[in-house]
């Protein structure tokens, strides 16, 4: 569990610093490439919407684990990118979002074996655009997600937590809140992007399974996609 909350925070390390360089770099250098919004070849600024989608690895802070693994999930979904002056933008989203984290247990009281929590979110987040240059750029938001689908399958069969893969939506809390901070590279109409996800909420509810087994956890992650602007 601590080595992989040692490489999330890495990763969120990496995006702050990579942010901050990039800053340092741009924004004395070339005040006209920060101002700049629209893309190469457009005669003025242009509110874009598109679709977008890619890869998460997620991961739950849970009590009682020996091991924690990173799961491999996914987003899909839509977005627009509103121009308010040049070099910003507010880029709000609506995506499915499939977070979580493959556990391994081995307690007395529990038994032994690994889940994997599967949780499907409908999310929304909402993101500041600031051009760092013309194709460039850093974002920096929050989410707030609604909680559609769940569930926790034995992965290898081994384990005996009575109750915990019939766990479903309602036995967790439905709403998640996090923040957002990432980087941006655009071309002409196309988008990619690496995203850190930190969620603010806890998700097992308290006096249910889904409490016990993730105590205080909160989704975290980084996400990375590509999207399709018109």
């Amino acid at each position: 569990m601590k080595k992989q909350k040692s490489i999330l925070r890495k990763l969120s390390v990496f995006f702050v610093a990579a942010s901050l360089t990039a800053m340092a770099l741009f924004f004395p250098s070339s005040n006209v490439c920060a101002q700049e919004q629209q893309a190469p070849g457009e005669p003025s600024m242009t509110a874009k919407f598109g679709i977008k989608g890619g890869l998460n690895l997620t991961s739950l802070y849970v009590d009682n684990v020996s091991s924690e693994h990173v799961k491999a999930g996914f987003n899909a979904g839509i977005f627009a990118k509103l121009p308010v002056t040049r070099g910003f933008s507010i880029q709000p989203e609506l995506l499915y979002s499939v977070k979580g984290a493959k556990d391994t247990y081995n307690n007395f009281t529990e038994g032994s074996g690994e889940y994997r929590f599967n949780l499907g979110y409908l999310e929304l987040p909402v993101l500041a655009v600031i051009n760092l240059a013309p194709n460039f750029n850093l974002h920096a938001g929050g989410y707030a997600a609604y909680l559609t689908s769940a569930n926790v399958k034995d992965v290898n069969s081994n384990g005996d937590i009575q109750g915990a893969t019939e766990l479903s939506p309602g036995d967790f809390n439905r709403w998640d809140f996090g923040l957002v901070g990432g980087l941006g590279f655009d071309i002409s109409n196309f988008t990619l992007g690496a995203r850190y996800n930190y969620g603010l909420s806890t998700i097992g509810k308290s006096g249910n399974l889904s409490g016990d087994l993730t105590k205080n956890s909160k989704n975290a992650g980084v996400s990375v996609y590509i999207g399709f602007a018109f």
